[in-house]
């Protein structure tokens, strides 16, 4: 199994990250975890527009979904006078009709399920492609998912957005790599069921056992560096920033 951070930057992209977006691949199967701003164009520097085959989103937070309706424009007015294949797009009840509404404002509008195959995601276990995966809800103001992707006795776990939560901590149970959120910074802000700083990202490391902790989601405004610092204090395994464009053979 095969991880490509294609943005990290959280609540807007910077001038070196796309927002949050995520490739895994395993077995030729391509899942893309979450579209936020100024994903797909960086998005092409891995795969060919019409080379994904599923999608997860993990809130709908357009920080971590809004390239959808780009990539619905790909899909329906593709550049050959084709059609794409309904790709599945597993996202939170409404997916859809946010969608929808984030691109066009009138009833007439073309229907998003035209090119995607949405799957409304609740708690539980279910298969993409070759992939078992597990989802469970996290402490967001909106409805969030954290997800963790096995494959190969090898697993993924990916946090979303969310707030210190007992439901992380077990999704991220014995995980191979933990792509964490660590949007906060300790001692700084202090708001509950929103966000982790780096420390929190690593004191869940450390209650889950995780192998490997990688932070990501931090916005351009936050101090990476002290977050990685933050988070190696507490977490005694190997932590380090998610990098646009960098791969992690799991």
């Amino acid at each position: 199994m095969k991880l490509t951070v294609v943005g990290c930057s959280g609540s807007f992209p910077s001038a070196e990250s796309a927002c949050s977006s995520y490739l895994v691949e395993a077995d030729g199967f391509r899942l893309l975890l979450d579209m936020g701003n100024g994903a797909l164009g960086e998005l092409q520097r891995h795969c060919g527009l019409y080379d994904l085959d599923a999608i997860f989103l993990s809130h709908l937070h357009a920080d971590h979904c809004i390239d959808m309706c780009a990539y619905f424009v790909a899909r329906y007015y593709r550049h050959d006078g084709g059609r794409c294949d309904p790709i599945p797009v597993y996202g939170p009840e409404g997916t859809e009709q946010r969608l929808t509404t984030a691109y066009a404002d009138t009833p007439s509008a073309s229907s998003m399920s035209e090119v995607f195959d949405f799957h409304t995601v609740k708690p539980g276990s279910f298969e993409i492609g070759p992939f078992s995966v597990h989802t469970e809800k996290v402490s967001h103001p909106v409805e969030a998912y954290g997800i963790r992707v096995e494959h190969g006795g090898r697993s993924l776990t990916y946090s979303g957005d969310t707030g210190v939560c007992d439901t992380l901590d077990e999704l991220a149970r014995d995980t191979d790599l933990f792509l964490c959120e660590a949007a906060f910074t300790h001692g700084k802000e202090n708001i509950p069921d929103l966000h982790l700083n780096g420390r929190e990202a690593g004191e869940t490391a450390t209650r889950a056992a995780a192998r490997r902790l990688v932070l990501t989601h931090i916005p351009p405004w936050t101090d990476p560096q002290a977050n990685l610092a933050d988070a190696r204090a507490a977490f005694g395994g190997p932590v380090e920033l998610a990098t646009p464009r960098v791969t992690y053979e799991i």
